[in-house]
């Protein structure tokens, strides 16, 4: 595996993946000889977050999208009763009078 392929499996299994206590503890001493790394570290989690934000914007436009959807119809149909309330109203009240 190329060496930059390497060291970006070894960043995603430190920040995404189950290391061990000891792969933990060990990946915080390099960070802490190795400000590259370190800094590395930091724009790596910083992509994760923006990417996680992202979904989540999606996810959420994507929901108001159907419930705008769902809500439309009854909408609609509260109109509907409304402009033909008064007629209803008219009939019932001749229906009583018969």
């Amino acid at each position: 595996m190329r060496p930059a392929l390497d060291y970006l499996r070894q960043l995603e299994h430190y920040l995404l993946g189950q290391p061990t206590a000891a792969e933990a503890e060990a990946w915080r001493v390099r960070q802490l000889v190795d400000s590259e790394l370190a800094a590395d570290v930091a724009a790596q989690q910083l992509l994760y977050q923006g990417l996680q934000l992202a979904g989540r914007q999606q996810l959420r436009q994507e929901l108001e999208l159907i419930h705008a959807r769902l809500e439309r119809p009854a909408r609609r149909h509260r109109w509907w009763q409304a402009a033909t309330g008064s007629l209803r109203s008219l009939l019932a009240a001749r229906r009583r009078s018969r």
